[in-house]
C-alpha cells in the first residue's frame, strides 16, 4: 500500500462519525520598517488590514507621517510628478493670504454702509459676498474655456489678480460711501469672474502632477490643503482687523503686501506645475530645442521657461511659427488647392510671410498634426537662412526631412509624458474641405 492510499484511508469518514468543525486561521504577518512595526491580515471578505503594532519613533515623526497621509495623495512623492511640493507650498500660502484679504476688504465693505461689525460678522459675511457674483462670472467666463486649456497657468494667474482688483475696492469703499453700491458691485464682479477662471484652470493643473490614474486622489487632497489654509488665513485676518488694521491707514499697508505675497505665491505655484498638454508656446519651445539639441524637453523642462504672461511670443528657432489665424487672410483659394494638391494626406497648411509664417490646421487635427507642421516650417526657415533665399523645392525638402525623422522624435515626445491627442490652440481658427 503506497502513501497516498494510507492517507486517503485515514481521511475516509466511517459511517455515524461527526466530522470536526474546521478551525480557521487567520493569515497575518508582521513587518518592520523605520523602528515601526505593523500587522497585515486578510479578512474574511478577502481585504487587506493593517495595524500598527509598535512605533518608536519621535512624536515629530508620526505627526509629520500623519500630515502627509491626511493632506497628500497615497504614494507621495513617487505618485506624483516633479514640482508637487513647491506646488502645495505656495498654493497654501496663496489661500492663507486670500483669506485674510477677504475678512478686510469685507470688514471695509461694512464700514463704507454704515455698519460698525465685529471681525467675525465680517467673516461670515464674506462668504455671501463672494457667493452671490459667482453667477455673473460664470455667464462673462462661459466663452472663454477653450482659451483657458490652452492656457491655464496664464488664466490662473490673471483669476488671481482680478481677485485682488476686486479686494482692493473693496478695502477702498469706506472713502468714497456715497458710492459704495458702484465700487462693492465691481469689486464683486471681479472677484465672481476670478472665482470662476480659477476653478476652470483647476483640473489641468493637477492633471499635470498626475502620476499613476490617481487624479481623483490629487483632487481631493490639494481640497483639503485648500481649506485648511483658507481656515489659517481667516483666522490672521481676525486678528489684523481686530489690531493692525481696524483703520484705514492699516488697511492701506496691509492690503498691498498681502496682495503681494498673493500673486507671488500664485506665479509660483504655476512655475512648478508641469503642464503636459501641447499648445502653441510649448510645441515651440520643444521644436526649438530639438533643432539644436536633438533632444525632446520635457514637462517639467520647460516649465520654468514657459512665458506665462505674454505666451503668444513667437519663437525664431521654431520658424516663428503663429497658429490659429482666419483662412482668409492668410492664403488664397487658389494657393490653398495647390497645397493640397502638393501634401493631400496632411492637415496642416503653411503660408510664409515676411515676418512669421502661418499655419493653419484642419478641424479634426491633432498635436501630431501640428508638430508636424511646425517641423517642415522650422526646417524651410533654417534652410531658407542657409540659402539667403527661398526656393520653390525647399518646402519640399524640408517635408522630406520632416517625415525621415518625425517617427523617433514622436515616440521620444510621447516617451517624456507629452500628450499628443490634442493641440489646444484656444480659439484659433481652423478649416474644414
Amino acid at each position: 500500500m503506497n502513501l497516498l492510499d494510507k492517507l486517503k484511508r485515514q481521511t475516509k469518514k466511517e459511517p455515524g462519525e461527526v466530522k470536526a468543525p474546521q478551525v480557521q486561521v487567520p493569515v497575518y504577518w508582521l513587518e518592520t520598517s523605520d523602528t515601526v512595526s505593523r500587522r497585515y491580515e486578510f479578512e474574511p471578505d478577502g481585504y487587506l488590514s493593517v495595524k500598527v503594532v509598535n512605533d518608536s519613533r519621535p512624536v515629530y515623526h508620526r505627526v509629520v507621517e500623519s500630515f502627509l497621509n491626511k493632506f497628500f495623495p497615497s504614494g507621495y512623492p513617487y505618485s506624483v510628478n516633479e514640482g508637487y511640493l513647491r506646488y502645495t507650498q505656495f498654493r497654501a500660502l496663496q489661500h492663507m493670504t486670500s483669506a485674510a484679504l477677504s475678512v478686510l476688504s469685507t470688514q471695509s465693505l461694512l464700514f463704507a454702509a454704515g455698519l460698525r461689525p465685529t471681525p467675525a460678522q465680517a467673516t461670515a459675511v464674506s462668504w455671501i459676498l463672494k457667493d452671490g457674483m459667482q453667477h455673473m462670472g460664470k455667464l462673462i467666463c462661459s466663452n472663454l474655456g477653450a482659451r483657458m486649456d490652452s492656457e491655464p497657468k496664464r488664466w490662473r494667474i490673471l483669476a488671481d489678480v482680478l481677485y485682488d482688483l476686486g479686494t482692493g475696492l473693496e478695502v477702498l469703499s469706506p472713502l468714497c460711501p456715497h458710492l459704495f453700491l458702484e465700487v462693492a458691485g465691481l469689486g464683486n464682479f471681479a472677484k465672481g469672474m476670478a472665482v470662476v477662471a480659477a476653478r476652470a484652470t483647476r483640473l489641468p493643473i493637477y492633471s499635470s502632477f498626475a502620476k499613476e490614474g490617481n487624479l481623483s486622489d490629487l483632487f481631493a487632497k490639494g481640497e483639503a490643503i485648500s481649506t485648511l489654509f483658507n481656515v489659517v488665513g481667516l483666522g490672521v485676518g481676525i486678528h489684523l482687523a481686530s489690531t493692525v488694521c481696524s483703520s484705514m491707514q492699516g488697511k492701506l499697508i496691509a492690503g498691498p503686501l498681502l496682495s503681494i505675497i498673493h500673486v507671488f505665491s500664485v506665479v509660483e505655484e504655476m512655475r512648478a506645475a508641469p503642464i503636459n498638454t501641447l499648445n502653441p508656446q510649448r510645441t515651440a519651445m520643444i521644436v526649438a530645442d530639438f533643432l539644436k539639441t536633438g533632444k525632446v524637453s520635457s514637462p517639467a523642462d520647460l516649465r520654468y521657461r514657459e512665458d506665462l504672461l505674454f505666451p503668444g511670443r513667437l519663437i525664431e528657432d521654431a520658424g516663428n511659427v503663429k497658429v490659429g489665424r482666419a483662412l482668409h487672410k492668410v492664403v488664397k483659394p487658389s494657393k490653398l488647392q495647390e497645397w493640397k494638391e502638393i501634401f493631400p494626406e496632411e492637415k496642416f497648411v503653411l503660408s510664409h510671410g515676411n515676418k512669421w509664417t502661418d499655419m493653419l490646421l484642419e478641424h479634426n487635427a491633432t498635436a501630431e498634426d501640428a508638430l508636424r507642421g511646425w517641423l517642415v516650417a522650422a526646417y524651410a526657415t533654417s534652410m531658407e537662412k542657409s540659402f539667403h533665399e527661398p526656393s520653390a523645392s525647399m518646402l519640399q525638402d524640408a517635408y522630406n526631412k520632416m517625415n525621415s525623422m518625425f517617427t523617433p522624435f514622436l515616440n521620444e515626445l510621447q516617451a517624456k509624458g507629452w500628450h499628443t491627442d490634442r493641440f489646444l490652440d484656444g480659439t484659433g481658427s481652423r478649416f474644414a474641405f
